[in-house]
């Protein structure tokens, strides 16, 4: 499956550069939604930073599509919205929920696995 990602490399700024790779939702890097969800779990692989990101509006059927989601670096979704960069030092276990209307971003549950 071809995938039209909303940026393009070039389009790319060095806000948060070497910070790992992470997993983000399509409805980010494809539908150019803002992250409404995001966590931090125990990292998969080497360079996985840990953070998960969303829209926050996946419905279930979407989530069982492993195709909606990709392996990306942390910066390049940093670029996608920039209001997720504050919350990037934080623990794995961590989990943030947006403030709906705003770039804030308030504690969550993060996800049983």
């Amino acid at each position: 499956m071809s995938k039209t990602y909303a940026l393009k490399p070039e389009d790319m700024k060095p806000l948060v550069a070497g910070t790992g790779g992470c997993i983000a939702s399509d409805r980010i890097t494809v539908d150019r939604r803002p992250v409404g969800y995001m966590y931090r779990e125990e990292p998969d692989y080497d360079g996985d930073s840990g953070w998960r990101f969303f829209a926050g509006d996946e419905d279930e059927a979407y989530m069982t599509v492993v195709d909606h989601f990709g392996v990306h670096d942390l910066n390049g979704i940093a670029n996608y919205d920039p209001a997720i960069v504050p919350y990037l030092p934080n623990r794995v276990g961590s989990a943030f929920e947006r403030q709906p209307g705003s770039r804030q971003f308030m504690p969550a549950e993060a996800p049983d696995d």
